[in-house]
């Protein structure tokens, strides 16, 4: 799967649990998900779970507490996909 298809695929997913609509138009990979996007942490829990089903792997606990900006999510998921 190529970055800008993981990259796309991230921020649908993101963007289902923003609270901050205006954060939204202008995002990037240094977009921090809960600061910028007003995501709580529990729905950061569903965000988690939605990477899994998406892309079909797994993520631990240790992993996805690393999770804070929108890059880090891009990042995550292809290290786990290669």
């Amino acid at each position: 799967m190529e970055q800008q298809e993981i990259y796309s695929n991230v921020v649908r997913i993101i963007s289902k649990h923003a609270k901050n609509e205006e954060a939204l138009k202008t995002l990037s990979p240094e977009t921090h998900i809960i600061n910028d996007l007003q995501v709580n942490s529990a729905r950061l829990v569903d965000i988690v779970l939605d990477f899994e089903d998406t892309f079909d792997l797994e993520i631990s606990d240790d992993d996805a507490d690393k999770i804070n900006t929108i890059g880090d999510a891009v990042k995550l998921v292809k290290d786990l996909l290669h």
